[in-house]
């Protein structure tokens, strides 16, 4: 097939971006899967396995309109940014976000995980994954706990604040602002590349106490496939990522804490082996080539497959 990614950012990006990472991840597992990949994104993209088309400096950030620089011969286009108007080809919409309660999506939209689309009225998603390649996997732990994500309320990150004084344990935080220190907590900034990745592999464990509803939390499979279980809330996604044998999910800040000394058990190797099993970029790839085919077939998406 011949598949256009199209998304409103510059790739790789350097740090934070987890939309970016997932358009990145697919553009990469679909070229290795023998499909022509064009990608459509800001001015400075650098993606050697697919064909890049540059738009505009002045366009950054904009929605702009795409007939201009689509490529002919395309079978579908596949938008990670909004798409004002129409185009000449088949496209669908993948949403990473959410939207408000009550907004309408178009039927051509597809999302991130079972819980995703039913909020949105719909079943068709499909999973995100990662490139295994950009993590390490590391059986030996070190002695602190990781939050890793927006220091924001609803990321929960002062749950994770919260119960490393309530266990006793160090924690490292890693996100976009400064907050207030407590003595066993330890700011580390914006983190990216090979610093995230260590970051990850020595983690005891990944605080990710949500408490809004996550469409799919990509730092859940970044930590697995490291090696590192996952302590977090029952909010969106997460139930459908998180399996008892790679963590535990509670509901309160209560029930974190009394679930944090099990995770120590946890064998690495499973949480690895989860990813490989469900969360790569390559089974990400092909499930978005079968909802491709079906839309191209059909004009609708399937209903997603859910993990066990």
């Amino acid at each position: 097939m011949h598949i256009a990614l199209y998304i409103r950012d510059r790739l790789p990006v350097a740090k934070y971006g987890g939309t970016q990472r997932v358009a990145l991840y697919l553009a990469r597992g679909l070229a290795a899967a023998g499909h022509r990949v064009t990608l459509l994104a800001n001015a400075g993209t650098r993606v050697p396995e697919v064909h890049v088309v540059e738009l505009p400096p002045e366009q950054a950030g904009k929605a702009i309109d795409l007939r201009r620089w689509l490529p002919p011969g395309l079978d579908v286009l596949l938008a990670h940014s909004p798409i004002p108007g129409t185009v000449d080809v088949p496209w669908i919409r993948n949403l990473q976000g959410n939207r408000r309660p009550g907004t309408l999506s178009a039927p051509n939209t597809l999302y991130v995980s079972r819980n995703h689309a039913a909020r949105h009225g719909s079943t068709a998603f499909v999973y995100n994954g990662i490139d295994l390649g950009e993590f390490r996997f590391q059986p030996v732990k070190g002695d602190y706990d990781l939050f890793l994500g927006r220091l924001h309320r609803i990321k929960g990150y002062r749950w994770a604040i919260e119960g490393a004084r309530r266990t006793a344990h160090r924690l490292l935080l890693a996100g976009g602002w400064r907050p207030s220190f407590r003595r066993r907590v330890r700011y580390v900034g914006q983190v990216g590349g090979e610093r995230k990745a260590d970051l990850l592999a020595d983690a005891a464990c990944l605080w990710m106490p949500a408490l809004w509803d996550e469409p799919f939390g990509l730092t859940l499979v970044e930590a697995m496939a490291s090696g590192t279980p996952v302590l977090g809330t029952r909010r969106g996604a997460l139930p459908e990522i998180v399996a008892p044998a790679v963590g535990a999910l509670g509901d309160t800040i209560d029930e974190l804490v009394a679930l944090r000394p099990a995770l120590d058990g946890i064998n690495p190797a499973a949480c690895r082996e989860r990813v490989e099993r469900h969360f790569t970029h390559h089974i990400m790839a092909a499930e978005y080539v079968r909802m491709f085919q079906a839309f191209l077939a059909t004009g609708e998406l399937p209903a997603g497959r859910v993990v066990e």
